[in-house]
This record gives structure tokens, sequence and C-alpha cells, in this order.
């Protein structure tokens, strides 16, 4: 009888493989619109990962597990997959096998032949038999938050009205406290249907407003080779260009191999594939620690702290310019479900890690070294200790560092390394600025109350999140004290005793926030101190009252947790009409130098202006001279050009033979030049040098001047 069921099971994965795997060749083939791009990146980011978890006979994992792992290996397949096609063909003198022929032909095939060996080993989930349950209103709500999402950011695009999106914001609310106090309303297992939801809303919020990628931080330079390696449909380890925070970038799968992958196979636009894909993608992260946190503190106080991450503002708007970390990200989470998961067979378990682990590496450094620390001093404190580890061995330790050092090593010309070996240098060198707080960083003054708060507003804010803070010290205590009743293993008490140093470590060392930016760290190591927020809130209400605790604990989060959204997301300074940092909400009343210079948004007359100084300059054999955001933004993003090929304008410019001046929106209209950080000139102070050249484009906003010869 289990012989005839795992015979079914199998067919119905061969028999759906094929099926799915035909209607998207069709779609491919014929192009057609839309159906191409939803289904096709349903499929190449699900399917792959399915079919590898039935390959390996994961009978121990539940459902949201096979979800997630079918999520992450998948991507994790299109990657590598991606990058062995790309030596493979390239060696039997295909020049371009990143185009979409050697795709869809090699990447069908691995797929199909993981589907035989599905089929042939009898295993596989009987697709006709799974159970959809029964759905409750609540849960139907939730779905309607990424619909208001997408239609409030078209709104706001369109008529720069914001009414829906504040709806969308205070229904997020209203729903997680609805899902927080009543179980009637809302089933516990359907709280991670809530998690994604609420993460895609959030998202897509953000990475919607405009048509143009925003946001600044390494975005332009991640978009240059993405756009490079679409280009050639190839990517080389050597990269084009010497400056080595673009070689660096290079070297990441995540930037260069995987976007391509899903462009030419679903023919979309590359600036869609990062403001769409990617976020729907990144979603799957709190959703990921979700299942890792509730199996250890509860439905409940996982929903809470997965909350509590997504609140956080750097998840949807610093993220979104960071999308190699987005991607890194999940394999980082998924590592831990990984590795905390005793139910995981072991060999399955080595195989797993293994293949997240290259994923992990060649998608972000910075995340792929923080990974090695908490592994590496865990695995360290065993031995020491003479306790046995079967989560995490040798052979785990040893496996990761020979995977990332060879590949930061032997790629991209080592500029990943020489990297970690220079930030290493400039910590140590900062040592003899301990007593300066100066030299931690503003966002680390301003997270330990040494910066004034410019409103009342401001303030408010920042007490909630002071209190977020506080709570997690309490949790961390907690932790501690109930150490053998709370159900937490051994590695993963660990891991949060080694982020809480961490976080002191960022705090007390001179520089080491500065890094790579102390909101960024703090986000990452909330995929261990979130769920201290609610230990400590039971711990308060415990030493208050021992009656009705639950009750009592839910309150209080939601007295902390949902102002602290509502600020975050800039909700409450949108309403009270105080200065806002949310370009979704506020943008529309932002000042134009404010979102230029300090959100890294452009308008739409800038692009164009970019376009045409890419397509009528030889930019490789001129100079161009533009302030600092055109330098790292725009003309980077949508001129692709090499930000060394552009100088910086300030009144001590001197051209140089034929050389262009690229003024943007803020430059003409505002007559504003941003030279620096905090280095703001007139327009006309840079005056003379137009004297010099004769204006050769124009389009009511962006201006560009040339003192050479235009094709």
């Amino acid at each position: 009888m289990k012989t005839m069921l795992a015979k079914l099971k199998s067919e119905n994965l061969l028999a759906f493989a094929l099926i799915v795997q035909f209607i998207v060749c069709l779609l491919v083939l014929f192009d057609v619109p839309v159906a191409r791009q939803i289904i096709g990146f349903a499929y190449f980011t699900t399917i792959p990962g399915f079919i590898f978890v039935n390959v390996l006979k994961s009978d121990e994992l539940d459902k949201l597990e096979i979800v997630l792992f079918s999520v992450g290996l998948s991507i994790a397949f299109l990657m590598l997959g991606g990058l062995l096609i790309n030596e493979l063909c390239f060696l039997f003198g295909f020049s371009e096998p990143l185009s979409l022929f050697p795709l869809v032909i090699i990447l069908n095939s691995f797929i199909l032949t993981g589907s035989l060996i599905a089929y042939l080993g009898k295993n596989g989930v009987n697709l006709l038999k799974v159970k959809i349950p029964r759905v409750p209103p609540l849960a139907l709500l939730f779905l309607s938050l990424p619909i208001l999402s997408v239609v409030g950011t078209i709104w706001v695009n369109a008529f720069g009205n914001n009414l829906i999106l504040l709806c969308m914001i205070m229904a997020v609310a209203l729903l997680f406290i609805v899902g927080t106090i009543s179980k009637q309303a809302f089933s516990p297992k359907f709280y991670s249907f809530a998690v994604l939801m609420i993460a895609i809303s959030l998202l897509l919020h953000s990475s919607l407003i405009s048509k143009y990628l925003a946001f600044g931080s390494d975005i332009a330079l991640e978009y240059i080779c993405f756009r490079t390696t679409q280009n050639n449909a190839y990517w080389s380890s050597i990269p084009i260009y010497p400056d080595v925070l673009y070689s660096r970038m290079n070297s990441m799968l995540s930037v260069t191999i995987l976007p391509t992958i899903y462009s030419t196979l679903l023919n979309m636009n590359a600036t869609l594939v990062l403001k769409v894909l990617r976020p729907l993608i990144f979603s799957f992260v709190p959703l990921t620690l979700y299942q890792l946190w509730q199996k250890r503190f509860g439905k409940k106080a996982a929903f809470a702290a997965a909350f509590l991450l997504m609140a956080q503002n750097t998840f949807y708007s610093e993220m979104l310019g960071l999308t190699r970390q987005m991607i890194g990200e999940l394999f980082f989470a998924l590592l831990l479900l990984v590795i905390l998961n005793k139910r995981i067979k072991r060999s399955n378990k080595a195989i797993y890690f293994m293949i997240l682990g290259v994923a992990l590496v060649t998608s972000h450094y910075a995340l792929a070294e923080i990974f090695m620390l908490f592994i590496s001093i865990t695995y360290l404190s065993s031995v020491l200790m003479k306790q046995p580890n079967r989560n995490i061995t040798l052979t785990m330790v040893v496996f990761f560092s020979v995977v990332m050092f060879a590949w930061y090593i032997y790629t991209s010309n080592s500029a990943v390394f020489d990297s970690f070996l220079s930030f290493g240098d400039y910590v140590f060198d900062q040592l003899g600025e301990f007593f300066n707080p100066v030299s931690r960083g503003q966002t680390v003054l301003r997270g330990l109350g040494l910066e004034r708060a410019p409103t009342i507003w401001n303030t408010l804010s920042r007490a909630f999140a002071y209190l977020t803070e506080f709570f997690i010290g309490l949790g961390f205590i907690e932790l501690i004290r109930r150490r053998k009743t709370i159900t937490v293993e051994r590695e993963h008490f660990r891991f949060i005793t080694i982020a809480v140093a961490f976080l002191v470590a960022l705090v007390a060392v001179p520089a080491l926030a500065t890094t790579m930016n102390m909101t960024r760290f703090y986000h990452i190591l909330l995929f261990f101190l979130s769920p201290l927020c609610v230990l400590g809130t039971k711990l308060l209400v415990e030493l208050i009252s021992k009656r009705r605790m639950e009750i009592g604990t839910s309150i209080l989060l939601l007295i902390v947790l949902v102002p602290y959204f509502l600020f975050q997301t800039g909700f409450v300074y949108e309403v009270a009409g105080s200065q806002s940092w949310s370009v979704p909400l506020s943008g529309y009343r932002l000042e134009a130098l404010f979102v230029y210079r300090l959100l890294g948004c452009f308008y739409e007359q800038d692009v164009y202006g970019a376009y045409w100084i890419s397509g009528n300059v030889d930019v490789e054999h001129s100079k161009i001279y533009a302030d600092r955001p055109s330098k790292y933004a725009n003309l980077g993003i949508y001129g692709m050009i090499y930000s060394d090929n552009v100088e910086i304008l300030s009144p001590g410019t001197i051209l140089s033979e034929n050389s262009s001046i690229y003024l943007s929106r803020v430059n003409v209209i505002d007559g504003v030049v941003v030279s620096g950080p905090e280095a703001l000139w007139n327009t006309t102070s840079i005056s003379q040098i137009f004297d010099l050249t004769n204006k050769v484009y124009s389009n009511g906003g962006c201006v560009i001047y040339n003192n050479g010869k235009i094709p």
C-alpha cells in the first residue's frame, strides 16, 4: 500500500512538473505579456526547489518549511545553475550563455531531470490531496493589504494623493491588533499568511513609488553590474572597472547572474526586476524567521517578533537600495532554520547547508562574514565547554570558511577579501578614539539618546524605539533566568548571546558600526533579538501582576509596537504635518533638495537627461561634470556611466577639454549644487563655467552643457 501511495505521489509530481513546464515554455515562446511574467516567476521561484526537496525525501519538513525551502533552493538553483551554465557554455565556445535559448533549455532540463529522479525514487507530494484550509474573513482582509499597497502607490504617483496608503498603514496596525488579541477572529495558524502579506505590503508601498529606482545606497553600482551582465549575456569574474566597490559587487551572483536570468526568462524590464521581484523574494525573510521563532517561543510571540522586524524603517526603505543584501538575508535566515531544526535528517541537513551556504557567500559578503562569525564562535564555545554539538559541526564551519575565502580571493581581483582586511585595519586605527562618542557614528548616538530630537514627534518616536530596546534587554535577562524552561536549543541561545555581545561591540568599539551602517547591523541582529522584546514584556507584566499574564503581555506589546510602527512608517509625521522621511506618504510635500540629497530619489527630467548623455556623449573618452547625487545615482543607473568618469561640480571646477556638464532638476530649478554630504552651493557660484560651454540639451528640468563636439 505504501509503495502504491509513493508511486502515486511521484507520478503526480512528474505530471505536475511536465504540465507547468510545458505551459511556461509556451508563454516564453509566444511571449504572452503578464502571464509570462507572473506564471514564469512563480515557476522558476518555487518549482526547482520543491522538486529538490522531494528528491531528498524531506518528509520531516512541515508545510510552511516546504514552501520556504522551495523558494530558497529555487533562488539558489537559478544563481548556481546560472553560474554553471555561464562557465560551461563559454568554455565550449558559446559567447552568450545567459541569453534566452541556453537558459530555457538547460534550466528546464535540470528541472525535468530532478522530476524524473523523484519519480524513479518514488518520492513526491500527492498534489491532488493537498487540503486547502478554511480561510477566515480576517485572513481575506490581510490578502487585501498588498492590493491596497499597489493601488495606493499608483494613486500617489498619478495624483499625489496618499489617502489609500494611509488607510493601508492603518489597516496593517488594526489587523495586527486584532490578530494579537483575538484567537476567535483570527486563528494563530494563519499568522504565517499575515506575516507574508504585511511584508509584501510594506515593501511594495516603498518600492513602487515612482517608476525609477530610489533610496540611494549601493543600488546604482548594483544596477550597473546587473546591466553589464545582461547586455553581455555573460558574467565575468574579472570586473571591467578598477573601482573596489564595483569589484566587490561584481563578485556577487545576486546582482549579476540572478537578475539577468529573471529579466531574460521573463522578458522583464531591468528596473521592474529590482522594484517588484526583489521585494517579493525579500518578503519571505520575515516569514522564515517567523517559522524559526514560533517553534521556540510560540505562534503569538513569533508573530509579534516578526512585526517588530518589519516595523523598523530599514526593512522597507534602506534595504530597497541594497538588493544583494535582500537576497543574502533569505539564505541567512534559511541557514538558521537548517541549523536549528533537529528534525531534518543529518544527510539532508548537510546538503541544505552546503547549497544555502554557497548561495549566501555569493549573495552578500558582509552577511557571509557575520554568519561565519556566529557559527565559528558557537562551535568553539561548545568545544571549550566540552558539550556535544550536532547542529554545528567542524565540517560545516570549515566548509563555509573555505568556500567563503576561496570565492572572495579568486573572484573580482580579491576585492572582497582586500576590503575585509581594510575594514579591520580601519577599526583598529580608530581605537584611539575610544572615549570620543562621535567616533561611533550619528546613528549610534541617536540610538543611545545622545542626539537632540528636532521636534516633539521625533522625541515620541525615539521613546517607543527605546522601549523596544529596553524590552529586548529585559528579554535577554528573562531568557537567562528561564533557560531551562524556555525551549531554546543550546546553539540558539548562543546565537542570541553573540548577537547581544555584537550589539554591545557596535556601541563600544569606535567606527565598527560605520563599516556597514548601524541601521543595517541592527536590522540583521533583530533576526536573533526580536523575540526577546516579547520575553521582556512578559517579564515586566509578571513583575507587576501574575494574573492574566497573557492578555497583559498582549496589551503591553500593542501599546509599544503599534505606535512604533506608525512612527517608523511616517504615518504619525504625515498626519501631524511634521518633517517626514517617508517618500510614499509625504513625498508630495518634501523639499526637492531633501528628497534628492538624503533619500536618493530623482526626477523624470533627470532620467531623460541621463539617457541623452549616455547616447550622445562618448563617456569613455571625455569627462562629465555633475553634482554628487547625480554622479552616484541617476547617471550611474540610467546613464550606465561609471562614477570615475564623472567629476563632482564645485565653484573651483576647471573644465578639461571635451567636457560635458550635467545639471539635474534640483540644480536648475532649485539652484543648488550638492558637492558633498554637507557641501551645498548656489548654482550661480559656478555660472562662470557656463560661459565656456554651449547648451546642448534641455528638457525643462535637466540641462546639459558641452565644450567639445557632440556627434
